[in-house]
């Protein structure tokens, strides 16, 4: 390793490595300026019932490496913007299937920057037991 550097150290130029960091950074920074679709988790909790479910979106590129970096929070979305249905599978009595077109239609008005293209498999959900 120290042979490595004895020979960078005397071959190349350190201005030409600022130059060649300087233009990777610009070249990234000109990259995220593009539109890109992505997969992105978002973790909802529909009633206080919380679960992940994985959405494919499209947006900028500064958008998308903001949110996936910088959003770690739960949605809060009430169980009566969803439509839903109950299960009748054996074992899973007692639970709700949420639509996921209207999971993608509750979630689109939360974002002014991403537009959510289509919404994974959604977990079943417990219903609600009415007080």
């Amino acid at each position: 390793m120290e042979n490595l550097l004895k020979w960078m150290h005397r071959y190349v130029s350190p201005v030409f490595l600022a130059l060649l960091v300087a233009s990777f950074i610009l070249w990234y920074i000109a990259k995220l300026s593009y539109t890109y679709t992505a997969e992105q988790t978002m973790r909802v909790s529909v009633d206080g019932q919380p679960f992940e479910v994985s959405c494919v979106v499209e947006g900028v590129g500064t958008n998308l490496f903001g949110y996936r970096v910088y959003m770690n929070k739960t949605l809060r979305i009430p169980l009566s913007e969803l439509k839903t249905k109950r299960s009748h599978e054996e074992g899973h009595e007692g639970k709700l299937i949420i639509d996921p077109q209207s999971l993608q239609n509750a979630l689109a008005p939360r974002f002014s920057d991403i537009k959510i293209i289509s919404v994974g498999d959604i977990p079943e959900i417990d219903v609600p037991e009415k007080p």
